[in-house]
């Protein structure tokens, strides 16, 4: 068989409008766009029923790996993607369930993780401080007179384990443990957005915090313009999308590492699915694309509609992805899409341009 006859539509779409002129090529994908507004607009509000069935009575919700904040706090986000609040019909209820599910889950520490067992503890912390974070300001006030608390604790435990002292490579970066020794870029990304969120809010985060991870997610680029797990690591699609969506969300709007990561992730379109962490690496492409904009977003997103909207089960959920991915259920893989496909709504603070 020809190779050319088995090339995705994505693929077969960016081909046929890079022999377009620039400004029609421009024209054209934002009509492709457009297009997709109604078909994506309804998978999202099929895909929240499917997420609001599927909480739990203590607020969390339902995956393999149990009561987990990190799953519950990107479930919710993916509410306030579509602009549903706290309190407020038809998800209010929801909502509020799963952020006390989030404070109730708190250690001394200020860690916040339902089990104290957890393999990599600093992800479901990390995530649930960014969703503390992006909520503050919507809950009602005896709610936020718990959560400021809570979030300041957690805030205070991120900061002190970027404090650890580490290889002058790993420095200014997170890994799974509070106390780890070196770092990776994946813990770093969410790390460094819920600072970033909180940053935005108005709390005390250090802009020396911020400056000290983005200098570490620098030290994970590759040569080819992409990005790999840890510093001398292979580039790879999820990571280069995590390092675009912090040089974008921190400062670095369009420099020349923030383009050559566009530049690569638009090199990887055809093969997403081939991704071992599909979800993972097309919201984070999809947000960092998004912030980067211009003809990067543009050819991302049409392909990434299209992956994502062919995808999509009967009953509104994702279906679970490979490897480690597996592990984390539909809820997590269906939260991903939706925030994914949410970006344009521009609703989560944190990710709006």
């Amino acid at each position: 068989m020809n190779p050319s006859a088995r090339r995705p539509l994505g693929a077969v779409v960016l081909a046929a409008l890079a022999l377009l002129p620039a400004a029609a090529r421009a024209d054209e994908v934002a009509e492709a766009l457009r297009k997709f507004d109604k078909p994506v607009d309804e998978a999202i509000d099929r895909a929240l029923d499917y997420l609001a069935r599927s909480q739990q009575a203590d607020g969390s919700f339902a995956s393999p790996m149990g009561r987990n904040t990190g799953i519950t706090a990107l479930c919710l986000m993916a509410f306030l993607a579509k602009g549903h609040t706290p309190g407020t019909p038809p998800y209010g209820d929801v909502l509020d369930k799963g952020i006390d599910f989030v404070l109730d889950s708190q250690h001394h520490t200020g860690m916040l993780v339902a089990s104290a067992r957890s393999h990599g503890p600093m992800y479901s912390h990390t995530i649930a401080t960014l969703l503390l974070s992006e909520v503050t300001g919507m809950v009602a006030p005896e709610r936020q007179r718990r959560l400021d608390p809570a979030l300041g604790k957690a805030l205070r435990l991120i900061l002190a384990a970027q404090a650890v002292r580490k290889p002058s490579r790993h420095q200014g970066g997170w890994r799974y443990q509070h106390s780890s020794r070196d770092s990776d870029i994946s813990c770093t990304g969410w790390a460094l957005m819920s600072l970033r969120s909180a940053r935005n809010n108005g709390a005390a985060v250090p802009k020396q915090a911020i400056d000290d991870a983005i200098r570490f997610v620098l030290q994970c680029r590759s040569r080819d313009g992409g990005f790999g797990y840890q510093p001398g690591g292979g580039s790879g699609l999820a990571r280069t999308g995590t390092a675009l969506l912090c040089l974008e969300l921190c400062g670095r709007h369009r420099d020349k590492a923030a383009v050559s990561a566009g530049d690569w992730i638009l090199g990887c379109v055809p093969h997403t699915r081939r991704e071992r962490f599909f979800y993972y690496g097309i919201y984070y492409c999809s947000q960092g694309m998004f912030q980067l904009g211009g003809d990067h977003w543009e050819k991302f997103g049409a392909h990434m509609y299209q992956e994502l909207l062919k995808l999509q089960d009967d009953d509104g959920s994702w279906p679970q992805g490979q490897g480690n991915e597996a592990r984390a259920g539909r809820g997590y893989s269906t939260a991903m899409a939706v925030l994914a496909m949410s970006v344009a709504h521009r609703q989560l603070p944190i990710y709006q341009r």
